[in-house]
């Protein structure tokens, strides 16, 4: 009898934690799902909310280069054309499409379709081809960033008529019906640098900027944290000045990143005088940052190799140096790597560092070197955020866009180096 009831609470006993076991799977499925599902919202978000900003709109209208209206008679002076009355093209083609409108306001109103840089866009066309000089073509004019919303609202069945009058609306139907206003590809997105103007900003600053501030970051930590690892892994002595150096190097992986931002401005601003906004200072900042995550993963690399490695290069008569420079280098090299990608990944999307060495100031030309004022991507995007016009919303999630997909690439290269050249043992 006692046994029956031994068995019986051993069964139920086991019952008991097999139901346990199921309910902690389904809570981990659950957690997992949530997460999946709030990633899925994010993306879905900001796709929806950027996926305008790679069309704008723009009108047609028949330019006359004409050198009188301009002001010019001879194009490689370039006094003249920085003097040359360019925005007279466009609103001269246009008002020639509509030559109903007399008023000042309402010729106020009809060149406000068009963008401010329209007339500096031709000009840039005419310098390409200096056979257009008093000829007329059909060219696809950029439109306002206002005209720009309202139309993709439009198609959308939502019409935002927000900023413009019943009369703009109108001029707009009425170019739609002549099929003179569509959407094209946004070239200007990835081609140009910072504006006030919406449909003139584009992230090629921004990138320009983000690449040469990357180039500088791994120029410096990639090396420096491979030396130290290799250094603190197979010739440094352990003792207490080696455990402190690891276990400051722990908790500097662990620093805010603004703290290295705070450091860079004391040091290499203050102190050295470098200048502000530049690649350079910026990668000096995050080579700070980066490095103990790639001190860490390096020497993780260095550890998964066997020691039967070291023992056999020893056992031959390589001296030290050559078995840690001929044999653990390059089999520990493809986790190096992998550590050095996800540190600039995580680089690549910092921003509180960069805010505070000054890389936040509004930069319209594009970098040309190390030395030259950028910004970068993430800056961009804080910037773009912060701003009114309604038309910086989707150039935001855009640029956000633009941006995840460079990490998801970096990422995806660690994990695919990772896997295509590590070795198991």
């Amino acid at each position: 009898m006692s046994d029956s009831k031994t068995l019986i609470k051993i069964q139920h006993s086991l019952t008991q934690r097999n139901r346990a076991e199921a309910r902690f799977h389904w809570y981990g499925r659950i957690a997992i799902l949530i997460g999946l599902m709030a990633v899925a919202l994010l993306f879905i978000d900001i796709v929806g909310k950027g996926h305008g900003a790679f069309r704008a709109t723009y009108i047609n209208l028949d330019i006359r280069y004409d050198a009188d209206l301009i002001g010019i008679d001879n194009l490689s002076d370039t006094e003249q054309l920085s003097a040359g009355n360019w925005q007279a093209l466009p609103k001269t083609a246009l008002r020639e499409r509509f030559p109903d409108v007399s008023s000042r306001r309402d010729k106020r109103r009809l060149n406000n379709l068009l963008s401010n840089g329209a007339g500096f866009d031709l000009k840039d066309r005419l310098l390409a081809s200096p056979r257009l000089l008093g000829k007329t073509e059909s060219v696809w004019v950029l439109a306002d960033d206002d005209i720009d919303t309202y139309y993709k609202s439009w198609l959308d069945g939502n019409a935002y008529e927000a900023r413009l009058t019943g009369q703009q609306i109108q001029w707009i139907g009425e170019l739609h019906e002549q099929g003179s206003i569509k959407l094209k590809f946004n070239s200007n997105l990835f081609n140009r640098g910072d504006s006030r103007e919406p449909e003139q900003a584009g992230i090629r600053g921004a990138a320009v900027g983000s690449f040469l501030t990357l180039v500088m970051t791994l120029m410096l930590s990639f090396p420096i944290g491979v030396c130290a690892a290799i250094y603190l892994e197979e010739f440094a002595p352990k003792n207490r000045w080696t455990d402190f150096i690891e276990v400051n190097i722990n908790n500097l992986a662990a620093v805010p990143s603004i703290i290295f931002g705070l450091l860079g401005l004391a040091i290499f601003i203050n102190f050295f005088h470098v200048p502000r906004s530049v690649p350079i200072v910026g990668g000096l900042v995050l080579t700070l940052m980066t490095l103990p995550t790639i001190i860490i993963t390096s020497r993780a690399a260095i550890k998964s190799v066997p020691p039967s490695i070291r023992e056999a290069a020893l056992g031959v008569g390589a001296s030290r140096y050559q078995m840690v420079l001929h044999h653990v280098l390059p089999l520990a090299l493809p986790g190096m790597l992998t550590g050095a990608i996800i540190g600039m990944a995580q680089a690549l999307g910092e921003t509180a560092p960069l805010l505070m060495i000054g890389m936040v100031a509004f930069i319209v030309d594009i970098p040309n070197g190390f030395s030259d004022p950028a910004t970068v991507l993430p800056v961009q995007i804080f910037l773009w955020a912060d701003s009114p016009e309604r038309a910086f919303v989707e150039k935001t999630s855009a640029a956000i866009m633009v941006l995840l997909s460079f990490l998801i690439a970096m990422n995806t290269t660690a994990v695919w180096l990772r896997r295509r050249l590590e070795r198991r043992w």
